[in-house]
């Protein structure tokens, strides 16, 4: 249940559930529950849906209010804040969208049951990932995220297409309010309010507009989602929130753990918590009770015979199914080949077959689009037999293409874990001794305010093992948001030129905000160097090769950030406070 897996297994047992029950003598009960009245009436204010609608106006605008913050999270913060990294996934999202329409309208018959064809651009993506975690490579975190990369475009357009096609009657009074509202939430945000309630408040009022509106919620809430901003999180406040623990654990009092707790949500950003906070119940509650209102088909009396004989079953099916693992897969391939980017590093070409296999799991769009476009009960039913047939055919493609990739040497979609360049005490900057049987590396950046505070964490353990451990320490500038650090790396190397590496190191880390050229020189001067040496080794070609050999270390490694370490030859994932890196040494 910790694993997206959990997630996905409840989807099925709620799709089952509906099944069995809309197929026993009790169906009738499965009809009442979701017809049942209900309602909110506040004085004049009176809002009254059936349970159904319930379900599939408010619970799914939380769905996608989620789906929102992951996209902006991903756009700030993420995979898409690197344009080079996301042409390809992009480009095969857009042909995962294009080719299973087509194939829609060429197998679908015409007049209403045409009007479904969105049903087949969307994926799944709660259920995509479980379906990833079950079937899919032992370990696949870079496929992981080249897939919720590509279904970003598939969230996004999915949500324009339901606002666009399969709304009601529009009203321009409520949409003023919603532009207004959506205006006020990105101004909170730019403006760094960091509590949740002002946020939550208004995005469901943003919801009450867009229902007003005669728009679908499911813009409401991608909306919401989208204008809720994130950010990394800030040294000062980190350190402030560090403060005001360090004083509720000296002073246990209820107004200082307040204080504590004030500061821990404030050292994250708005999107983060609400994540934290909503993910859980997006993934175990309201996509399983979606399944439970929506998947209930009556098969009995030639239904089922009568869905696998019809064309608009099969054109859902093998738009999901065909559609995108041709669409996805091939424009993926044929875009890494020609050039207009790269898959990501461990995806190969059968990973990315699989997961495109897998994409054509559209449950919850395919449902949502369905109950919206489909008035006949018939044509309904019969397309709602089609979706959940290709997330049958679509996890079962996926397993066998997985399994063709592994028999190809495909194993594992994810980055490297081993150490590529081992330990050299004659080439590293060694703290310890050379021959201790414990060692632990760490990829780090001068600019980065992290990697300062686990230069601690170092000197902890160093006096914890003492001589039974050595501590590496290599370069890896993130200089793309860390423009002085390449310049501090060169630095730290030239002062080890002069046998003053690791007082360099700690000057380095003492006056983060003091990294420019002439900082430098001064640090040099305070550390004892020849400075007239410093300043020529500097720009020297061994001293620039160094840092690089480091760089490229870390890269083939699977070092994507600072700081990141490596216990003995394996790449540590998870916390990296002092206790955490004991235990796996320890351990390992």
């Amino acid at each position: 249940m910790a694993t997206e897996a959990g997630g996905a297994l409840l989807l099925l047992v709620a799709t089952a559930v509906a099944l069995v029950w809309a197929n026993s003598p009790w169906s009738g009960s499965y009809e009442a529950l979701w017809g049942t009245e209900a309602g909110i009436r506040v004085g004049a204010l009176d809002l009254a849906m059936d349970l159904g609608h319930w379900v599939n106006d408010a619970l799914m605008a939380l769905f996608f209010f989620v789906i929102g913050l992951e996209v902006r999270r991903e756009l700030s913060v993420g995979e898409l804040t690197d344009r080079r990294r996301v042409t390809v996934p992009l480009l095969a999202g857009v042909g995962g969208m294009l080719l299973p329409a087509a194939i829609f309208l060429l197998v679908a018959p015409g007049g209403e049951a045409a009007r479904a064809w969105a049903a087949v651009i969307g994926t799944d993506t709660a259920f995509l990932l479980g379906a990833l975690a079950v079937v899919g490579p032992r370990l696949s975190t870079q496929l992981r995220v080249f897939l919720l990369t590509l279904t970003v475009v598939d969230d996004v357009v999915a949500v324009s297409v339901i606002g666009l096609f399969y709304s009601g009657e529009v009203r321009v009074l409520p949409m003023v309010l919603m532009a207004a509202l959506g205006a006020v939430i990105a101004l909170l945000s730019s403006r760094g309010v960091w509590r949740t309630a002002p946020y939550a408040a208004l995005v469901v009022l943003l919801w009450l507009a867009t229902v007003e509106a005669g728009l679908h919620a499911s813009i409401a809430g991608m909306l919401g989602g989208l204008l809720v901003g994130a950010s990394r999180p800030r040294r000062d406040r980190v350190l402030e929130a560090a403060e005001r623990v360090r004083a509720f654990a000296q002073s246990p009092m209820v107004e200082v753990g307040r204080s504590a707790r004030a500061g821990l949500e404030r050292s994250m950003s708005v999107n983060e918590r609400l994540q934290a906070a909503l993910h859980p119940w997006s993934s175990y509650v309201v996509v399983p009770v979606f399944a439970l209102a929506n998947a209930g088909v009556d098969l009995r009396g030639g239904v089922l015979a009568d869905a696998l004989s019809s064309r608009l079953t099969w054109a859902v099916a093998l738009g999901l199914v065909v559609g995108k693992f041709v669409g996805i897969g091939t424009t993926a391939l044929l875009a890494a080949r020609l050039g207009a980017g790269s898959l990501p590093v461990g995806v190969g070409r059968g990973h990315v077959l699989g997961g495109a296999a897998l994409s054509g799991i559209g449950f919850t769009v395919s449902l949502l689009v369905v109950g919206l476009a489909l008035d006949d009960p018939v044509l309904r039913d019969e397309a709602t037999v089609g979706v959940l047939l290709a997330a049958l055919l679509a996890t079962a493609l996926g397993w066998a293409t997985f399994r063709l990739a592994a028999l190809r040497g495909e194993g594992d979609a994810d980055l490297p874990r081993r150490l590529a360049r081992p330990v050299d005490p004659e080439v590293d900057h060694v703290k310890g001794p050379a021959d201790a049987p414990l060692t632990l590396v760490e990829y780090g950046d001068y600019e980065c305010p992290f990697c300062a505070r686990a230069t601690g964490v170092g000197d902890e353990l160093r006096r914890r093992f003492g001589d039974r451990l050595r501590y590496v320490f290599r370069h890896l500038p993130l200089h793309d948001v860390h423009p002085r650090a390449e310049l501090a790396a060169r630095a730290a190397v030239a002062a080890g030129l002069q046998g003053r590496f690791w007082q360099m190191h700690e000057a380095l880390y003492a006056h983060q905000d003091a990294l420019d050229y002439d900082d430098l020189v001064g640090h040099a001067q305070d550390v004892g160097l020849d400075v007239d040496r410093f300043v020529r080794d500097l720009d020297s070609p061994e001293v620039v090769l160094r840092v690089r050999d480091d760089v490229a270390s870390a890269e083939a490694s699977g070092a994507r950030g600072t700081p990141t370490f490596f216990v003995g030859e394996e790449r540590h994932t998870g916390p990296w406070d002092a206790e955490t890196l004991a235990r796996a040494l320890e351990e390992g």
